[in-house]
């Protein structure tokens, strides 16, 4: 597996027009960076509460279907990572009250909560990633990107 290239310009490049730039990398790599994607799905990624990660999930995992319709692997790939990048970030924010798990002032570990309903929010998202990330299309589309673009 190739690492994640953040030496690109990200902020230059169109990846829908250069897919074979794209790097899988791991996790939620890139997804804050990989344009024209990241412009495309970011307004619509929210988890507030469960019924706003509800919508939220919802239209970016439609997204991630529209880009399965156009075969393009890299809007899949990055509608992926903001599902999944939806699910560890209601999480830490039902795990630790403001989203801050480390205290500034000395980098030690802030006091663990249970907030319900960011937990909540969180489990949405996570089903819904959990449904895109085995959805056998993108799993067979992964497998070519990495051959194709990843084994140089």
């Amino acid at each position: 597996m190739k690492p994640f290239d953040y030496d690109l310009k990200y902020d230059e490049l169109d990846l829908r027009q250069h897919p074979e730039l794209y790097t899988i990398g791991r996790g939620e790599q890139g997804v804050l960076l990989v344009e024209p994607y990241k412009s495309e799905i970011l307004p619509h990624w929210r988890f507030k509460t469960p019924e706003i990660a509800k919508e939220s999930s919802k239209k970016i995992y439609d997204m991630f279907l529209q880009y399965k319709k156009q075969d393009d692997f890299v809007g899949m790939d990055m509608a992926r990572k903001f599902l999944q990048m939806g699910y560890t970030r209601a999480r830490r924010y039902a795990n630790h009250k403001g989203g801050r798990k480390y205290a500034k002032e000395d980098g030690s570990l802030l006091p663990f909560q249970n907030d319900p309903v960011k937990a909540e929010a969180a489990a949405i998202f996570k089903a819904q990633w959990e449904i895109a990330k085995k959805d056998p299309d993108y799993v067979k589309m992964k497998g070519i990107h990495r051959q194709k673009y990843e084994n140089a």
